[in-house]
């Protein structure tokens, strides 16, 4: 038990004296995700499309090699980033341009953001290529008998289906760059992982900080499900819904109710019953219940 509350103290010391720092690192961790997750996202789906384009035998043979070579780049693109660790991307891309001659990067800033941007735009290339394939073919195919092309296709029809499809997975991949961000302290990077190095070099309390860490990662990981799950019930819509009855096709179909003429498909009122009754034999001279 004095165990435990050592730790307390300790936990409550290290907080009193370096909170500026461990808020200073949430804050970073938190861009750094937030602005690579969308980044990636871009590039993934920018992938998944060039990916997914069609082609047949009847194509020009140069349509047919600019598509083949893209998806070769893509595929060897994504074979790579994904199979390597995050930390030997981030030595590479920050070691390796002043290795070759290419100049130092300005800022670790935009080294720390393209190393996580490209791996995460190398996960999202086969997230959306799933997406994309697990649409109904047929809708593709309506699309192209009104006359869209593929990139009108794809933006109007394909893509936002295929965008809460994959939803989830957007949702996955943020959570992994909030705590793959950790790796970035190889390149210099201060982020949240890399103040709590720097407290335990100057006091050596390394549970204790690994404690305030955990929690800290902890909590930003279930806000971030939290919120994400709010987004994919916002946009699956209410469970429950009434059509509009001033719709225009609703009109068409003969449901829809005058204000003032009411409809002869109305069999509730009685009274229009008997108007409806009246003028047929004012017509007809006769109806079908008097004879």
């Amino acid at each position: 038990m004095e165990r435990f509350i050592d730790l307390g103290n300790d936990i409550v010391l290290l907080l009193k004296n370096y909170w500026p720092g461990y808020l200073n690192g949430i804050k970073n961790t938190i861009i750094l995700a937030v602005v690579a997750t969308v980044i990636g996202c871009v590039i993934g789906f920018a992938c998944g499309v060039l990916n997914t384009i069609p082609y047949t035998k009847q194509d020009p043979p140069l349509k047919r090699f600019f598509l083949k070579f893209i998806r070769v780049i893509i595929r060897i693109y994504v074979e790579v980033f994904r199979g390597t660790p995050m930390v030997l991307q981030a030595v590479f891309i920050y070691y390796g341009l002043p290795y070759f001659g290419g100049g130092q990067w300005s800022s670790v800033w935009a080294a720390a953001i393209v190393v996580v941007s490209i791996n995460t735009g190398a996960y999202m290339a086969e997230s959306v290529r799933g997406g994309i394939i697990s649409i109904d073919p047929g809708q593709t195919e309506g699309a192209k008998a009104i006359g869209m092309n593929h990139f009108q296709t794809m933006t109007s029809v394909i893509l936002p289906q295929a965008f809460r499809n994959i939803l989830p997975q957007i949702g996955n991949n943020f959570i992994i760059n909030i705590k793959d961000t950790s790796v970035m302290f190889v390149i210099t990077f201060v982020e949240f992982f890399a103040f709590h190095r720097y407290i335990v070099g100057l006091n050596l309390k390394y549970f204790p900080s690994a404690t305030i860490e955990m929690v800290g990662y902890l909590t930003l990981t279930l806000l971030s499900s939290f919120l994400l799950r709010k987004l994919e019930k916002h946009l699956d819509g209410a469970d429950s819904y009434e059509l509009a009855q001033a719709d225009q096709l609703t009109m068409a179909a003969g449901t829809y109710s005058h204000p003032d003429r009411g409809t002869p498909f109305d069999e509730r009122s009685k009274e229009k019953r008997e108007r409806i009754r009246q003028g047929l034999r004012n017509r007809n001279g006769s109806t079908r219940g008097d004879r």
